[in-house]
């Protein structure tokens, strides 16, 4: 079965990235210190990235996360989906436009522009094509911004979190949960390690806040 995991790093005070995020520093101010455990030689750091890598049969992003990552400073060989592991999984951008060039030509990018939950629906299309030939089930996963994380959550579109919690308080920037969601979240796992702990959770009660 196809699950919607929502798996993004953020610090303990709700934050995604540092205050001040723009288009030549997208983590914003203090925001590189959310990634660190996936950078990390921890062993158990390298197999939680390793094995949410391997469960995507496809990826969903937003816009302005693509453009981040599309940058010529942007995804590479040691930076890429998965932090250099060989994760080439389906890509699907949320926005308005296409956008005129891609430089990241050699990963499967489809760009939606007709809203999130339509891309959601693009992206399980994928994600099941993918696991069917890969005889295994394979998740979507929502890996950002925080915008298309939150509007997902509001949606009701989440099934799971993954959280990589950094032992940081960046004091501001994007938050993680919008206001007004209401959501019952289930523990399925808690891995603690050097550089974050590590919190899976099943989304229970999905569906619109009643805001």
């Amino acid at each position: 079965m196809t699950r919607v995991v929502a798996d993004i790093s953020v610090s303990l005070d709700g934050f995604v990235t540092g205050p001040d995020p723009g288009p030549d520093a997208g983590l914003g101010t203090g925001g590189e210190a959310l990634h660190i455990w996936a950078f990390s030689d921890d062993p158990d750091d390298r197999r939680v990235l390793r094995e949410a890598t391997g469960r995507s049969g496809a990826v969903v992003l937003g816009r302005r996360l693509f453009d981040q990552v599309d940058a010529p400073g942007g995804w590479d060989d040691r930076t890429g989906y998965g932090a250099g592991l060989a994760a080439r999984p389906a890509f699907v951008v949320v926005t308005r436009s296409r956008p005129a060039s891609v430089r990241t030509t050699d990963l499967d990018w489809t760009f939606v522009t007709t809203g999130l939950a339509d891309a959601v629906a693009a992206a399980r299309t994928r994600s099941e094509q993918a696991s069917a030939e890969r005889a295994t089930d394979l998740d979507v996963v929502l890996m950002g911004g925080g915008a298309t994380i939150g509007s997902a959550l509001r949606a009701g579109l989440v099934d799971g979190l993954l959280l990589h919690l950094a032992p940081v308080l960046l004091g501001g920037g994007t938050p993680l949960f919008p206001p007004g969601v209401r959501r019952t979240l289930v523990p399925r796992s808690v891995v603690a390690t050097s550089t974050a702990t590590h919190l899976a959770y099943d989304v229970r009660d999905a569906g619109r806040s009643t805001r």
